[in-house]
């Protein structure tokens, strides 16, 4: 079976307040789902890979498109990151084998200019299930502020034969940050910052 779009959802937040406090900069977390059917949905099938290659790069390359557009350009990307929701009839491997691809992925990397890894869930759920979608920053993985989830959820989404392929981003990191990044923790315990494993 060849993969169907059913609906195209975006999901689009801005924070101006944040615990008590009026934030600086108003802080907004985007997203773009595609809800597909799923190819591979009540039966076991061991080789994913012709239907990765079709339809991996076609749903990269469309949701790109619009977070990009929806963000206002890559640049307005700070933070990203990704998800993929499997229906009841379907196995969690097969959210994963199509977000988990260079060929989903890169399309996101190169528009914003990303130096880290697309931080990502794959999870199992009904309609309305809740959708997760981890953010990091797109250029330094220890950079906290930028630790972020968008949470959000389709009313009819995803059916039993369907999987929610998500993008996510953030303009900004978390309004009033104050836990420091990876990096202070590490020089606190004493690491070499240009060699943090010891190596």
């Amino acid at each position: 079976m060849t993969p169907e779009i059913r609906k195209i959802v975006t999901f689009d937040e801005e924070t101006l307040v944040e615990g008590f406090k009026r934030a600086e900069r108003p802080v907004r977390l985007f997203a773009v789902a595609a809800v597909i059917t799923n190819p591979w949905a009540g039966r076991y099938v061991e080789n994913l890979k012709p239907e990765i290659m079709a339809f991996g790069p076609l749903l990269g390359e469309m949701l790109t498109e619009r977070i990009i557009r929806l963000a206002g350009g890559g640049e307005a990307i700070e933070a990203y990151g990704k998800a993929a929701v499997v229906g009841l009839d379907g196995e969690i491997e097969h959210g994963s084998a199509l977000i988990h691809t260079l060929r989903f992925g890169n399309f996101f990397r190169e528009a914003v200019g990303a130096k880290s890894y697309l931080s990502f869930a794959n999870t199992r759920g009904g309609a309305n299930a809740a959708i997760h979608v981890p953010l990091m920053d797109k250029n330094d993985a220890g950079r906290r502020s930028h630790y972020l989830t968008l949470q959000f959820s389709i009313a009819d989404a995803p059916r039993d034969d369907e999987i929610v392929i998500v993008l996510a981003g953030s303009s900004g990191g978390r309004p009033h940050h104050r836990i420091g990044d990876r990096y202070q923790d590490l020089k606190d315990l004493g690491h070499d910052l240009d060699n943090p494993a010891g190596v």
